[in-house]
């Protein structure tokens, strides 16, 4: 229902839930799905280099830019912007983050010129925003911003049903990629399966049933 919709999606899980592949989903799904799905990875970037990623820059901007570079928000016009781990955000640079998706425009760094942006937000993070909050390291003001449509992805270990099915996906999937023809696994295996406790959660089980096929 929310994929059909320009509205902001909030999802929040543990590390390896498939928050990205949910953030995909609503893209592809959506009325944006012909254009650009920027993904911003915020807990792999320095703060000061974020900012340029997101807002990019004019020619002259800073030392070593010798030309002008858009930012993610720039590139993802008419299309999806994918804040993932938004929870490892630096403050001043929530504040900017705030200001452009209530005012729908940006500014460049090194420049006046103030740019008109028509991009939906997807964010994700498996940060607990309200004890961030409590703690003076996300502002509340962009949580509920961002909070429009909160999608809670339960941990592999609370979603036992979903093992097997996707204990079979992976199989297909390396089978694949790795030209095997292994047909399936024993009994044992998958009543196994469904009792450990995940705590890498899907990209646990995905890596074991890698480590499986190339073994067999």
């Amino acid at each position: 229902k929310v994929a059909q919709t320009d509205s902001t999606v909030l999802i929040l899980g543990e590390t390896g839930t498939g928050k990205e592949l949910v953030a995909r989903q609503i893209h592809y799904k959506s009325k944006r799905a012909a254009e650009r799905l920027i993904t911003v990875n915020c807990a792999a970037i320095p703060p000061d280099l974020l900012e340029n990623e997101l807002f990019g820059h004019e020619k002259g901007a800073f030392t070593g830019a010798v030309r002008p570079q858009k930012g993610s928000f720039e590139l993802s016009h008419n299309g999806t912007l994918f804040f993932d781990e938004i929870g490892d955000m630096s403050l001043p640079l929530q504040s900017k983050i705030l200001r452009a998706i209530q005012e729908k425009e940006i500014t460049p760094l090194g420049s006046e010129k103030r740019i008109k942006i028509n991009v939906r937000i997807i964010a994700a993070t498996n940060t607990d925003l309200k004890v961030a909050i409590k703690k003076g390291l996300f502002r509340d003001d962009l949580y509920y911003r961002l909070n429009v449509m909160p999608i809670n992805l339960p941990p592999l270990r609370e979603r036992t049903g979903d093992t097997i099915i996707l204990t079979h996906h992976f199989l297909r999937k390396y089978n694949r990629e790795l030209k095997k023809r292994i047909q399936g696994f024993s009994r044992d295996v998958l009543e196994f399966l469904p009792l450990y406790n995940w705590p890498g959660n899907i990209r646990e089980l995905e890596n074991a049933v890698e480590r499986a096929v190339i073994l067999m």
